[in-house]
């Protein structure tokens, strides 16, 4: 017996909240379980990651600390896939320390035989970043 298409997506969305949380520690080692071999993470700007360690070095990179509040999952069944949707904001600390809350992101995930297969990635820190610099359009 297979599974029906809503255990499925449920199933699929609770890979995809593992994954953060895992990332969240973050726990690369961990997070990378939920997801397949040749991974294509695409973030932002269009930079390719290929594991969740390499995610982790670039966010060291841009914030002290980082979390997301996971605001809610739109998750969409579709033939052999899933497709899962994480939006919520960040929030955390750029690495001169400066607080920040409130940055709002999007996160596209495709799962197939309960793994992540592509991950895409989208938020405000860029143009957070050039207002905190003091460059607008």
């Amino acid at each position: 017996m297979t599974d029906s298409p809503k255990s499925r997506t449920q199933s699929d969305a609770e890979i995809v909240t593992a994954y953060l949380e895992a990332s969240m520690v973050p726990d690369p080692e961990t997070a990378a379980r939920y997801m397949a071999p040749g991974i294509e993470i695409v973030f932002t700007g269009a930079r390719v990651f290929r594991h969740p360690r390499e995610v982790t070095a670039f966010n060291a990179g841009r914030y002290a600390w980082v979390k997301k509040r996971m605001e809610r999952l739109d998750v969409v069944p579709g033939d052999g896939i899933t497709t899962v949707y994480s939006l919520g904001t960040l929030y955390g600390a750029w690495p001169d320390g400066t607080a920040f809350e409130g940055n709002r992101y999007v996160d596209r995930f495709t799962v197939r035989d309960g793994l992540i297969v592509t991950m895409e990635v989208w938020n405000d820190s860029a143009e957070r970043l050039l207002t905190k610099h003091g460059i607008t359009a």
